[in-house]
């Protein structure tokens, strides 16, 4: 009798092409769908919630897959960890109905951009943060951050070549918080679209610098036009953090805020 299996993925994405399988790389999704392959004799094929790009990390990204294995649902994690690379590892493991699919439920994802902004790199951290040497305004992005709260269309905020229904999207929550010289854009929202996170963090930094002010945000929300708002920063400093399903633990978004 088949069963579906949920996962709970954290992974260093330094060194893959993102999650999902493709043809010019080594992704989250192959290596997945290899390990779980080899635990349970049969062809399996994860489906991810999210589907980060290369060089993004997670600490909370949520797959399924289905299986006829009878290992328990909750010990598949400590099962095909030992099977995985060091840079991926499932956090936890539970059994969901059939027609469970993490792309199809109302969820709050949660990501982390970090900045490092100070004039000497950190060699430790370089592979997950970005490094900014001019002096950033905390106060300034935090003004700006205000501005992108709530139910906006963000087409300003999202790759040209996205292919979504809808570009409206609601981020629930917005912080921009400095520890040191260590400075986390967190973000929650009900989806997220093709390189938002890091247009956002983009733009932040650029108000942040005094290039933009705080006020130009909401220009750029009306203009809907990617040419409008900032660069996209560095994919290294971004983290998936959690994805919260509503009603459970853990949660994810749309089909179509894959990023």
């Amino acid at each position: 009798m088949s069963r579906r299996i949920r996962l709970t993925v954290a992974y260093d994405g330094t060194d893959y092409c993102g999650w999902q399988v493709q043809p010019n790389g080594i992704t989250v999704e192959e290596v997945l769908d290899k390990a779980l392959s080899r635990l349970t004799g049969e062809d399996v094929r994860v489906v991810g919630a999210s589907r980060t790009d290369a060089g993004v990390h997670a600490r909370g990204n949520v797959a399924v897959f289905d299986t006829c294995s009878t290992i328990p649902p909750e010990r598949f994690a400590c099962a095909v960890n030992p099977l995985l690379p060091e840079d991926v590892a499932v956090v936890r493991s539970d059994e969901v109905p059939a027609d469970w699919h993490p792309r199809y439920r109302d969820s709050v994802k949660t990501y982390e951009y970090r900045i490092l902004n100070r004039k000497a790199p950190d060699p430790i951290l370089r592979k997950y943060v970005w490094h900014v040497t001019f002096p950033l305004d905390l106060e300034q992005m935090k003004k700006a951050a205000s501005c992108l709260v709530g139910e906006h269309d963000f087409r300003s905020f999202c790759s040209i070549h996205t292919g979504v229904k809808t570009t409206v999207r609601t981020v629930f929550r917005l912080d921009v918080e400095q520890t040191g010289d260590l400075i986390t854009i967190r973000i929650s929202g009900n989806g997220f679209l093709y390189n938002m996170v890091r247009i956002i963090a983009g733009t932040l930094a650029e108000v942040g610098r005094g290039f933009r002010s705080p006020e130009s945000v909401k220009e750029m929300l009306d203009a809907k036009e990617r040419t409008r708002a900032g660069a996209t920063a560095p994919a290294q400093g971004l983290i998936l953090k959690e994805i919260d399903y509503t009603g459970e633990n853990p949660r994810v978004d749309t089909p179509d805020a894959v990023r």
